[in-house]
């Protein structure tokens, strides 16, 4: 009897080494069909999972109250299963190289507790290479045992996207390879176990490494055309909205939107590609620029807020911002690399007060990342202008009426300091006659209906 057969009559088990947002839905998922355990480092997040809390909120409570997963921070543990599944991070480092060390320490962990015949496949992001040449000389190190007789690996890159209900790891296709046929086929067939949309079968291990930076690659680079536009648009005084929704009727545009970029996946992945390429003599310009653009979208955003609360006859200094929405997208609790932080430290550099709400953000990870306490909805008054800056569900309920009892009734005047600000961002200080500053990065709202409402609205 092989490997897969095994798995599938339930005599062997598989691992899954990482339960974030990625490892946890695809544990579950498994654990529909065949016996999972699920293997973690961090103790407070496997004993929410074992009091049915799901912390990541990709599945929800009760399904994890439900699930057969077998949970443990117990690393020996391991030893128990012989297919693998590491689903780790893979950040980049503040001088945005790839920071490998966690599934570095993952395969460490594994490596310690390796048994013959096992496969192991990496579902991290990587640069074409690290899966053969870093992972593998750890297994083999950390166990004794020798890949290709004691041991085979594999790659199958991650597809699920955090907060998206529809796109799910059963409904996309599913990238997998291995380092021979043998391994390949039995990589393939398990994951066809819970992928009903099928998979796809790689040539190669980095044919799979390199499929998956790319995808993101992608996004990052038409997403930064985007916000070039808005930002040449806005210069023109044209809405950025209205013109895509224009070109939009043409069947082959892309229907991509300017906004922040961030999170763990887009706005890091492309630094793994130039990285490589980078060791390789080549010097990335497409992506490294569309990077650039991205990155630096934060402040473009928080200095546009700036010229609206001058024009809108505010003090600067002293003043204070309500941001509704920190998470790196919509709908998700996840706050990891997300660039609404640089619109609040760039807002703060000009002295404003930030208020943050956002009732998904993870406010554990929030504090421990960024020092961010965030207020309740409720609590936001007497505020000098308002940013929605993620889409959330729950703000798309709110009325601009909600938004009109937020601002600071007092009338505002023009000071000296405000003059060296509209100076120094080079724009006339004209007063806008509306002034409850609204901006609203990704068009929650209507803007005429905003505009006609008294407010000076701004949007991407």
């Amino acid at each position: 009897m092989n490997l897969y057969e095994s798995i599938v009559n339930k005599e062997e088990k598989i691992s899954l080494i990482g339960l974030g947002y990625v490892g946890m839905p695809i544990a579950v998922a498994f654990a529909k069909k065949i016996n999972v355990l699920g293997f973690d480092v961090n103790e407070s997040k496997i004993n929410a999972y074992k009091s049915g809390i799901d912390p990541t909120k990709e599945v929800g409570n009760e399904v994890i109250k439900n699930t057969s997963v077998d949970f443990t921070s117990d690393e020996e543990r391991l030893k128990e299963a012989k297919f693998h599944i590491v689903a780790v991070p893979t950040p980049v480092k503040t001088d945005r190289t790839p920071d490998l060390t966690p599934v570095e320490s993952a395969t460490r962990t594994l490596g310690r507790n390796l048994t013959k015949g096992s496969i192991v496949v990496f579902e991290s992001t990587v640069y074409p290479g690290v899966t053969e040449d870093t992972c593998i000389p750890i297994l083999e190190k950390e166990s004794g045992l020798k890949c290709g007789i004691d041991f085979k690996v594999g790659y199958s890159p991650e597809r699920i996207n955090p907060g998206d209900k529809e796109h799910r790891l059963e409904t996309i296709i599913k990238v997998v390879s291995g380092m021979d046929a043998e391994t390949l086929d039995t990589v393939a067939k398990v994951y066809e176990l819970v992928v009903d949309a099928g998979v796809h079968r790689a040539e190669s291990i980095k044919v799979a490494e390199a499929a998956k930076v790319i995808e993101n690659a992608q996004r990052d680079i038409n997403i930064a055309f985007m916000n070039e536009l808005s930002i040449i648009f806005n210069k023109m005084d044209i809405d950025t909205n209205a013109v895509l929704r224009a070109s939009g009727t043409k069947w082959n545009f892309l229907k991509f939107s300017p906004g922040l970029v961030g999170g763990h996946c887009i706005g890091v992945d492309p630094y793994y590609l130039t990285y490589k390429a980078e060791q390789l003599g080549y010097d990335s310009q497409i992506i490294l620029s569309g990077r650039k653009i991205n990155d630096d979208m934060g402040k473009y955003v928080a200095e546009n807020t700036v010229k609206k609360m001058i024009k809108a006859n505010k003090q600067i200094k002293g003043s204070t911002v309500a941001i509704f929405g920190v998470t790196f997208k919509e709908n998700c609790p996840d706050v990891r690399n997300t660039k609404v932080v640089d619109i609040i430290n760039e807002l703060e550099e000009y002295g404003v007060e930030v208020k943050v709400v956002d009732p998904a953000a993870d406010k554990e990870d929030l504090w421990n990342e960024y020092k961010i306490n965030p207020s309740n909805a409720e609590e936001i008054n007497g505020v000098d202008a308002v940013i929605f800056a993620v889409p959330h569900e729950e703000f798309k309920q709110i009325k601009l009426d909600d938004v009109n009892r937020m601002y600071n009734s007092n009338e505002e005047y023009v000071s000296e300091s405000m003059n060296e600000v509209a100076a120094s961002s080079e724009i006339e200080l004209e007063v806008d006659n509306n002034n409850k500053v609204l901006v609203d990065l990704k068009g929650i709202f209507n803007r005429e209906e905003a505009e006609n409402n008294g407010f000076a609205y701004w949007r991407l």
